[in-house]
């Protein structure tokens, strides 16, 4: 595929932002859980990407830097094996309906939900974070359900795995370093599920990918590089952070990403025709 000289200079300046977009996400994510998908789709959306596209670019990316985070937990002992068990089976169902049914649906409704659920809970770990964690083994109650909602938003949404499922854990009193580590190794195989089946609507025409090729391919190149670097340095914060630092981190940035969400969710519900058809009606 040639590309036209005039073209670098702009391939190169979107190369590398992401470059360090992936790295700082990567970083956060690997480290506290959650965050890369967020920051990552935040981004894209930014450029004015489709969401589905969005999801898929991402979920492309994190093909490897979801790889790499987990073997660096592994190699860490930020896993617990029942847990890993349990989640990733789980979340494979859940992503692969949420990458299916995202490329037919509007999913506004479902983004208000995951917003206000992890403003709420993000208060929750934020008390928690102050009175102090309790380091307990993780229990395995519910843990399928919630790996199932956690693998369907984050198909869905382009970033809801972490946000999901290690909010949901961190609340109910997981050990911060093996929720992290499990919730993160857990990821690689939700997301690789997730990329096929979004690669299968590509092949049958469900999903048509819009946008200059090889300014998406600059971007997830970028994305992928930047992930790299900085997994291996997330997990050993993880085994090394004390688990009220690591509470508190979770907590603050949950509180943030749902405020920022909250945002530019706000004038799209506004728009919706259900919400004009409800203020009209009074």
């Amino acid at each position: 595929m040639e590309v036209a000289t005039e073209l670098w200079p702009a391939i190169t300046a979107t190369f590398g932002l992401f470059l360090l977009v992936g790295f700082f996400a990567q970083l956060i994510d690997g480290a506290v859980g959650m965050a890369y998908g967020v920051i990552s789709s935040s981004v894209l959306l930014a450029f004015g990407v489709p969401p589905a596209q969005v999801s898929a670019t991402i979920h492309a990316a994190e093909c490897f830097t979801t790889g790499a985070s987990g073997m660096s937990h592994l190699a860490h002992r930020n896993v617990d094996w029942r847990l890993l068990l349990r989640l990733a089976p789980a979340g494979i169902v859940g992503g692969v309906i949420g990458a299916y049914l995202l490329t037919g649906f509007d999913p506004t409704f479902i983004k208000a939900f995951v917003v206000a659920y992890l403003g709420i809970l993000g208060l929750f770990l934020l008390f928690r974070a102050i009175r102090g964690p309790r380091e307990e083994p993780p229990h395995l109650n519910h843990v399928i359900p919630v790996g199932v909602v956690g693998g369907f938003l984050d198909a869905s949404g382009g970033g809801g795995w972490g946000p999901i499922v290690t909010s949901t854990l961190l609340g109910r009193g997981h050990a911060p370093r093996y929720a992290i580590g499990s919730v993160n190794t857990a990821e690689f195989f939700v997301t690789v599920a997730i990329s096929a089946t979004f690669i299968w609507t590509i092949v049958t025409g469900r999903l048509t990918l819009e946008g200059g090729l090889t300014h998406g391919l600059s971007a997830l190149v970028g994305l992928v590089l930047g992930g790299l670097v900085a997994a291996p340095l997330a997990g050993y914060v993880t085994k090394i952070a004390p688990a009220r630092l690591l509470l508190a981190a979770a907590a603050a940035l949950v509180i943030g990403l749902s405020i920022w969400q909250g945002i530019q969710l706000w004038p799209k519900l506004l728009e919706d025709p259900l919400i004009m058809g409800l203020f009209a009606g009074r």
